[in-house]
């Protein structure tokens, strides 16, 4: 595991090297959730008020996941200019996404 992070209503993510984001209940540590996309270890995260999922890779892509409803959380988005690995993400109060490559 490469970063944990909290979202507003309990829920925990994990950023992995097997490529993976995973999503843990904060009440029971039950896993719910596997997020599947990266072709390389995921080194951060970063969750919205909204609960959209922000993920940065090795790959040098970040995923953008949504809630998802009844299905679980999916993929919305890549994004992809960086050119080396997606190293930390940041998000403002107002949810403006930011991030850092090295």
């Amino acid at each position: 595991v490469n970063q944990l992070v909290v979202g507003s209503d309990g829920t925990v993510y994990s950023a992995s090297d097997d490529e993976t984001v995973g999503i843990w209940s904060g009440e029971d540590g039950a896993h719910l959730h596997t997020l599947e996309g990266h072709t390389q270890s995921v080194w951060c995260l970063a969750v919205g008020l909204d609960g959209t999922v922000y993920s940065g890779s090795d790959d040098t892509t970040i995923r953008v996941w949504t809630h998802g409803g009844w299905g679980g959380p999916r993929l919305k988005r890549i994004l992809e200019g960086h050119t080396d690995p997606v190293l930390s993400l940041a998000l403002s109060n107002d949810d403006k996404m930011y991030s850092a490559s090295a």
